[in-house]
């Protein structure tokens, strides 16, 4: 089959097309022919070299959509040909973690394309239960854009910051596929949502997936911005994955008793925070990393019902991989990249 790896770590000059074996299935795992896999920055962190040990030559992609291509001897709920999505967060589903719906705390969880390889490929495969059944209701191209950016959305408004009706919620980085998934996320909640972006094509298009107040980073001053709109207040949740270059303004965005929640660090991974600002304001600051399977489940019923849709930001065929992650190292994008083989 035709993939695209790459044997060491390294710039995009690392990524090649290889003919490598069709992976060989355990009793309980299906083969997946791959119809679309979509781009997160973790591919390109992966990419580049992340201390944990991986397989090598190395097959990247998180979020996979395609059909059965074939079962293992004891599955019994998937045929040949049935729509699938891969479910991107994998864990042992039976410890107290996972019993708990605290899926990514599991010591065995897994992110398919980073512990394991993924679908940049014709086939890829996985274990009949991290298998979801899709519909027709959106194309490949369309279910391969939801569900680690989604279910990612999904822990961080719902579980960790608990999101309520009526809620401010300031989204940094809308055009990006979680940011452009919070949005439509905190919308169906009832939240009153603040869209941060740095150009106002991105703002426009913040705007059309519900977005109620647009702030543009290069031309205002965000937290000013978000004082002012909430009556000196500030917000009540803060939605943040960029890292070190927001993360003051972000804090400086909340109002008393507020949240902030955070999955990345894509502009650096080192902040401050003053201790005495932290407890006087009673603020909260929340990690989130992936989400559960039923969390996951919740997403795709959004979906599928279009009260959320996904948003794809470019479609690239598989040997133009390098291209693709170079558009989203330069933040061209607005919602998801997605690859074809």
């Amino acid at each position: 089959m035709r993939a695209m790896a790459f044997e060491q770590p390294g710039g995009l000059e690392v990524l090649k097309l290889m003919d490598l074996p069709v992976p060989e299935l355990d009793d309980n795992e299906v083969l997946v022919q791959v119809k679309a896999c979509a781009l997160n920055h973790l591919d390109i962190w992966v990419r580049q070299g992340l201390p944990t040990k991986i397989t090598m030559p190395h097959i990247g992609g998180c979020e996979t959509a395609g059909v059965v291509a074939e079962v293992g001897r004891r599955v019994r709920d998937f045929t040949k040909g049935q729509r699938v999505l891969i479910s991107p967060g994998q864990s042992c589903m039976h410890c107290e973690w996972c019993t708990q719906g605290l899926d990514s705390c599991c010591n065995e969880f897994r992110i398919q394309g980073y512990q394991t390889q993924g679908g940049f490929a014709e086939y890829t495969k996985a274990r009949a239960w991290d298998c979801l059944p899709i519909s027709e209701a959106w194309s490949f191209t369309d279910w391969a854009a939801v569900p680690l950016t989604f279910v990612t959305a999904w822990n961080m408004l719902h579980h960790r910051a608990g999101i309520r009706p009526n809620d401010e919620v300031v989204v940094f980085g809308a055009s990006s596929g979680v940011g452009t998934a919070a949005i439509q996320i905190a919308k169906a909640a009832s939240a009153h949502v603040f869209a941060v972006a740095g150009t106002e094509e991105k703002l426009r298009k913040a705007e059309e997936l519900g977005a109620d107040v647009l702030l543009n980073y290069n031309t205002q001053d965000v937290a000013k911005e978000v004082r002012s709109r909430t009556g000196g207040h500030g917000a009540d949740i803060v939605f943040e994955h960029v890292g070190s270059a927001v993360w003051q303004q972000a804090l400086r965005c909340l109002g008393k008793n507020g949240r902030l929640v955070t999955c990345g660090a894509t502009t650096g991974s080192k902040v401050e925070v003053d201790l005495r600002f932290f407890f006087t304001q009673q603020h909260a600051i929340l990690g989130a990393y992936m989400g559960s399977r039923h969390e996951l489940l919740q997403c795709l019923r959004l979906v599928e019902r279009r009260i959320c849709r996904p948003v794809v930001d470019s479609v690239f065929p598989l040997e133009k991989l390098r291209a693709a992650q170079e558009r989203m190292e330069k933040r061209e994008m607005f919602g998801k990249i997605v690859v074809t083989p």
